[in-house]
């Protein structure tokens, strides 16, 4: 059994070559470029970890993995499109580096060469993989969309933002899990109970990323504190304060919104803490952390095979960057 750490290494070392032809340059570069400036890997690691959570590792896993990872930096590509975002990473975006229309291309082929990979498995499990990695582009799709109709609202439920970030985010963890033990040959309860565990995972991590936005110390989170507020950026944070703030506070907030004072942030702050936003959700990460552990609990496979991804999971949702 393997590490998250052991498999980022094994994973790094074959993704790490060119997976583009050479010519024209000008649109094949730019994709590789984007590939350069690395990034966490989790999704294609998930993927290997789900083949390993029930069986060996099969060899077409690694084509799924890679598949898995290339889909995810088209959908960065056209992302950073999208927010006008000028950096990745530390260093200038794809669009921002060569161009809109190369970048819009260079992460259309990306997804195009994705497929190449995921082609290149076992004909015995290529529909039930294509299916599944269908349904899952698809979703993320919808869920990017629903992100950016929720930034020219002034209200989103908790329902609806609880929705938008499966979507966007969990299933995608959910799908690279599942993805591996279906080529790992997990039976289908296996398979439906580490989906659930993966979906519920993520929305917890992105509860722990809302929150250490907001309340993370700033030399250990990387970035600054405060980004999602100056940026009137929906979360679990905000959503919660607008639900449980007395006409004043949602005045207060309304007011902060239209502005770019200095004080914006501390003020934003002190209306989640008034509201105990800061302490719900962290109520909240636990308790869909908690689903997540029943569903891995459900698994029918040796506890020692559990370990790795357990260890994972705590990882994930008690960081601080």
């Amino acid at each position: 059994m393997y590490s998250f750490q052991q498999l980022s290494s094994l994973f790094e070392e074959k993704f790490n070559v060119r997976h583009f032809p050479n010519a024209p340059v000008s649109l094949y570069d730019p994709a590789q470029y984007i590939l350069s400036l690395g990034g966490k890997r989790i999704r294609p690691v998930m993927c290997l970890m789900g083949n390993e959570l029930v069986n060996k590792i099969n060899p077409d896993t690694w084509h799924v993995a890679t598949a898995i990872e290339l889909f995810h930096n088209f959908t960065l590509i056209h992302d950073d499109i999208m927010d006008k975002a000028p950096l990745r990473r530390g260093m200038e975006t794809v669009h921002h580096k060569y161009g809109e229309a190369t970048a819009l291309l260079a992460g259309d082929v990306m997804l195009v060469v994705a497929y190449d990979y995921v082609n290149k498995i076992n004909k015995d499990c290529l529909q039930k993989v294509i299916r599944l990695f269908n349904k899952t582009a698809k979703e993320v799709c919808e869920g990017q969309q629903l992100d950016m109709d929720f930034e020219s609202r002034d209200k989103v439920s908790f329902d609806e933002y609880v929705n938008m970030i499966e979507l966007k985010t969990s299933v995608a963890l959910a799908a690279s899990l599942q993805l591996g033990a279906v080529l790992g040959g997990a039976g289908e309860g296996n398979q439906q109970h580490l989906y659930e565990f993966g979906k519920n995972l993520g929305i917890a991590f992105q509860v722990q990323d809302d929150y250490l936005d907001a309340f993370g110390d700033p030399e250990k989170f990387g970035k600054q504190v405060g980004g999602d507020i100056l940026s009137n950026k929906k979360t679990f944070l905000s959503i919660h304060a607008m639900e449980a703030a007395s006409a004043a506070q949602l005045k207060a907030l309304a007011d902060l919104n239209k502005s770019n004072e200095p004080s914006k942030v501390e003020k934003v702050l002190q209306i989640y803490k008034d509201t105990n936003a800061d302490a719900w959700a962290k109520e909240l990460k636990d308790k869909y952390y908690k689903i997540a552990m029943q569903h891995m609990e459900e698994i029918a496979v040796l506890s020692a095979r559990k370990k790795p991804l357990m260890e994972l999971a705590g990882y994930l949702i008690n960081r601080e960057h």
